[in-house]
């Protein structure tokens, strides 16, 4: 499958963090390990789907009701043939279960999902080396072969666990893709 359209237009850039840095897929993050790779924008940036799709589920990624760091932001899981989207950490969605969706239209805008007020010196590592570089606010975006299944080893984003999730995909090279129009 290829992807015809970048989902943050509005993002700083079409590069993605590379390995082992903020915001890289499977960084190790100490405790856990990242599920996707963050595309920063600004808040409120449109959110679009990389290619036709239909919408298979949508929910809450994370509130401050679970870590007193994040906001509430919410997720958009997109089937789009033989693979399955997450768009996370979304600030609001345009979109329901069941909604076809054609690549490029807008399902939701970025949201910021750290509180930096909120943070403090016992806040894990990455999370004060992202608020100390302004990176709040982006699109948290995931891959799978299919729907995740829902495992209390998974939250906001983040494994905890020795071994990677058999249907989690390293989202880079598809995404890479959609920056070049392929």
């Amino acid at each position: 499958m290829t992807g015809k359209h970048w989902p943050v237009p509005g993002s700083c850039t079409r590069t993605l963090p590379s390995t082992g840095t903020a915001g890289s897929f499977w960084e190790n993050r100490g405790d856990r390990w990242h599920c996707g790779v963050d595309i920063y924008a600004p808040h409120g940036s449109d959110v679009c789907v990389v290619e036709d799709g239909r919408v298979l589920d949508t929910g809450v990624m994370t509130s401050p009701d679970v870590l007193p760091y994040w906001n509430k932001t919410y997720y958009v899981l997109v089937g789009h043939g033989a693979l399955v989207a997450k768009y996370a950490e979304l600030h609001d969605m345009c979109v329901t279960a069941g909604d076809r969706v054609a690549g490029g239209e807008v399902i939701g805008h970025v949201g910021t999902v750290l509180n930096r007020d909120a943070i403090t010196a016992g806040a894990p590592t990455y999370i004060r080396r992202l608020a100390d570089h302004d990176k709040l606010s982006m699109l948290h975006f995931e891959l799978y072969r299919e729907p995740p299944s829902d495992s209390q080893a998974y939250l906001g984003g983040n494994w905890f666990g020795d071994r990677r999730p058999a249907t989690l995909i390293d989202p880079s090279e598809y995404l890479e893709k959609t920056s070049r129009g392929i």
